[in-house]
């Protein structure tokens, strides 16, 4: 899938290897949790960066005293219904002041990536189609928010307010 960081697409730096499955002799990997839980140790001590991939159902708390060890997190979105994804990427950055990559991946939708760069999320695996001229007019379509974020921008009520 490609991927898109800093408004552009780049080359991914972590490459996804399936439970059961070797590592590379080097270079990036992501890992689920339940194989990032059971072989922690021989990963971190490889030292290359390691990406953990998170199942919605899988609250990042699990991962907080790992954090320091882990450069970035991927959230999955099963649906595009199912938004757990954007508490846990607030969660990260809020409570864990999580500094690393978190990258949203699975289904979601174009409306829904202005809120997800709000939430924390820095990238963003998109469809084979998509071209960068959507990713920027998704940044751009919303002048005013209406809900507090990690962003720190003003909301409307705020703005009402003259805070």
């Amino acid at each position: 899938m490609p991927l898109i960081k800093d408004g552009k697409f780049v080359q991914d730096r972590f490459l996804f290897i399936p439970d059961g499955q070797a590592f590379p002799d080097d270079g990036g990997v992501m890992v689920t949790f339940d194989r990032f839980q059971s072989e922690c140790a021989t990963l971190l001590a490889h030292h290359r960066p390691v990406a953990v991939r998170l199942a919605s159902s899988q609250n990042p708390e699990v991962l907080k005293v790992d954090l320091a060890n882990i450069d970035a997190i991927a959230l999955e979105f099963p649906i595009f219904r199912d938004g757990r994804a954007f508490s846990w990427a607030r969660m990260l950055r809020e409570r864990y002041a999580y500094k690393g990559e978190i990258r949203a991946v699975g289904h979601f939708l174009y409306d829904q990536l202005a809120f997800m760069m709000r939430v924390g999320f820095d990238a963003f695996d998109v469809r084979q189609d998509f071209r960068i001229e959507e990713f920027d007019r998704a940044m751009r379509e919303m002048t005013y928010v209406y809900q507090p974020s990690t962003d720190g921008r003003k909301t409307v009520m705020q703005i009402r307010r003259g805070e």
